[in-house]
């Protein structure tokens, strides 16, 4: 996969909602104060003036630049299939700790993990579904619970044995985690227990505490549910741990396709 697929802006501090000469300085002036990185993302559809577009890239610049921040131990905050996330490398347990302290989050609540491909699935968890049934879910909207391998770092989520796992239907992320070369941990874009965001304006507070913020435009699915997120570490069973926004055609096809039954947790 060599190219994302967009249109990538100079590194700018200003939205396109909010484009007046002095809406620019004022945001730039607060993007340099705060040492944060605003990288905007334009799909190559957009319907946009050319002279609003920018330099019309493949996204390397700000693929390079997100992959340095989070090698470099940092959190970027990152546009997904369904809401805005939180993103850090997932094996650096102090970035996994920062986290943590950006969103004010209960210890206790675990992180999941986003991987490129559906091999690297296999490399951090131990799967005992059909390689098909991943292919059906995976890219998308869902986040599958499996038992977790001793690969993956012991300081992410050490209260359980489980991890559950995301494969976005979105390519700038996918490229992400294939040019890091190894799983970030993802959470929503936002203080814990606060709405889950689809603009990247919506956790401005966060800002100042994020190395890049990668802004991708509004996501269009604005239920703000998040990933559907399913346990399947029982083989031949499945259990709901969120609905999410992609409940009824998962459950369509864990049911319908591959027979797996719900988990009622009964012995």
């Amino acid at each position: 996969m060599t190219s994302v697929g967009f249109i990538a802006a100079k590194l700018v501090c200003f939205r396109g909602g909010h484009n007046s000469a002095v809406a620019r300085r004022l945001e730039a002036k607060m993007c340099k104060e705060m040492k944060t990185k605003l990288l905007r993302l334009l799909p190559l559809t957009s319907s946009r003036p050319a002279s609003h577009q920018g330099i019309q890239t493949d996204g390397t610049e700000i693929l390079n630049c997100a992959v340095k921040a989070l090698k470099d131990g940092h959190i970027v905050a990152v546009p997904t299939d369904t809401i805005y996330g939180l993103a850090c490398l997932a094996q650096n347990s102090e970035a996994v700790r920062k986290i943590y302290d950006v969103k004010g989050r209960n210890g206790h609540k675990p992180l999941a993990i986003c991987v490129g491909e559906i091999q690297d699935i296999y490399k951090f968890c131990k799967v005992k579904v059909k390689e098909e049934l991943l292919g059906d879910l995976l890219p998308g909207p869902v986040t599958l619970v499996f038992e977790r391998s001793e690969a993956l770092n012991t300081d992410l989520n050490p209260f359980t044995s489980l991890v559950g796992v995301r494969i976005p239907n979105h390519a700038f992320m996918r490229r992400l985690c294939q040019m890091c070369g190894e799983p970030l941990a993802l959470t929503s874009a936002n203080i814990s227990s606060q709405t889950s965001t689809v603009e990247v304006c919506e956790f401005q507070e966060l800002w100042p505490k994020l190395s890049v913020v990668v802004d991708g435009g509004p996501i269009g699915d604005e239920s703000r549910l998040g990933s559907t997120v399913i346990d399947l570490s029982v083989l031949g069973k499945y259990r709901v741990i969120r609905p999410g926004c992609a409940l009824s055609s998962t459950l369509d096809v864990l049911e319908s396709k591959y027979g797996l039954s719900e988990d009622s947790g009964e012995e």
